[in-house]
């Protein structure tokens, strides 16, 4: 690999899960898109392109894409790594030793340089052009913006029953048990948003296995939310990564927001 790709292979934070108030000013940019993978190394390569494609028109150079990848035995992040050669706005961040989708996204934004953060799924069932809708609703004014699969323009492709069920079953207990949360979204389940990097200052996350999105909520109550329809697609050839063991953790999470 030459010099330049090695740069982009970013060293995964440690310690508390608090992310910097800004940037350094030499190395800020206007949007950083966190995407979390675990083998997912055919698709990294499509994503990339259609990010890339859609976002240049937009920010020119300001934008940047961060794959935080958990040591994948696909090799996902020398995937990524590899792509970076043709694609400069692109880090990577390989992580050893410490695993999930939450905690990996919170490491991605501690090395980001960008005003907005945002994160989306490394899978392709998060439509790429979303992401404009969502930076269109920060610079509107809002301090957090979610593609939500519960407003106008947004549904599920092709969940099958047991998927409902357990999205169905997620957001009741959330409402039983953390009321304040999710009361103020119609999806607060969404792997899918952007905020501004001033709402996370001097807040030390906990967010425990998928669900970032409620532990953004519950420690910051953003005063104003905006929420974009998307239609979820569902996963081609994988099988779904969702589990028991997510709503164990989510039922954790929950709890911890509630004391």
């Amino acid at each position: 690999m030459t010099g330049s790709v090695d740069g982009r292979l970013v060293p995964a934070p440690r310690g508390p899960l608090r992310v910097p108030a800004a940037a350094p000013a030499k190395d800020a940019l206007r949007l950083s898109i966190v995407i979390p993978t675990f083998n997912e190394a055919r698709n990294v390569e499509p994503l990339v392109r259609e990010l890339t494609q859609l976002l240049e028109p937009r920010l020119g150079a300001g934008f940047e894409l961060i794959v935080v990848d958990d040591d994948s035995p696909d090799g996902t992040w020398q995937a990524a790594l590899a792509l970076s050669a043709h694609h400069p706005r692109l880090r990577v961040v390989r992580r050893r030793g410490e695993r999930g989708l939450a905690t990996a996204v919170v490491r991605g934004w501690q090395v980001a340089r960008g005003e907005v953060l945002g994160v989306m799924d490394g899978d392709l069932q998060h439509p790429s052009e979303v992401n404009l809708e969502l930076l269109s609703a920060i610079e509107a004014g809002a301090d957090l913006a979610v593609a939500s699969r519960h407003v106008a323009g947004g549904g599920v492709s092709d969940w099958r029953l047991r998927r409902r069920v357990l999205s169905r079953g997620a957001q009741l207990l959330g409402l039983t048990l953390a009321p304040g949360v999710f009361s103020q979204l119609s999806d607060p389940l969404s792997g899918y948003f952007m905020l501004r990097r001033s709402l996370l200052a001097d807040v030390t996350l906990s967010p425990l296995g998928y669900k970032i999105l409620v532990e953004v909520i519950g420690r910051t109550r953003p005063r104003q939310l905006t929420e974009v329809g998307y239609v979820f697609r569902e996963r081609n050839e994988e099988q779904s990564k969702v589990t028991w063991r997510v709503y164990v953790d989510f039922v954790r999470q929950l709890a911890r927001l509630r004391g």
